[in-house]
């Protein structure tokens, strides 16, 4: 079919794979949700970071929690693991 002259079915099959590719891109790509937030809350973290939409400010909270909690899991290996070096040297003193 993709060999065929007719730019009829050509297109067809463009048309079902684009919206194919958009609609798998959407739903990965962003979730909408609806969360009850405390007023104050929100008005702090806006005037605290300068965000100008809530979307923001949300987005980059869960952004800081995902980075804690790797952050806390790297702790968990802390006199795991094996390092020799010389600190002062390679400071340059």
């Amino acid at each position: 079919m993709l060999l065929s002259t007719s730019g009829r079915v050509v297109m067809f099959l463009f048309i079902n794979y684009s919206v194919y590719i958009n609609l798998t891109l959407y739903t990965r790509l962003s979730m909408r949700t609806n969360i009850v937030i405390d007023d104050d809350l929100m008005s702090n973290a806006l005037k605290a970071t300068g965000f100008k939409t809530k979307k923001e400010a949300v987005e980059e909270g869960l952004k800081l929690l995902i980075k804690k909690s790797k952050q806390s899991s790297i702790r968990k290996l802390r006199g795991k693991l094996k390092w020799e070096g010389d600190l002062d040297e390679m400071r340059g003193g």
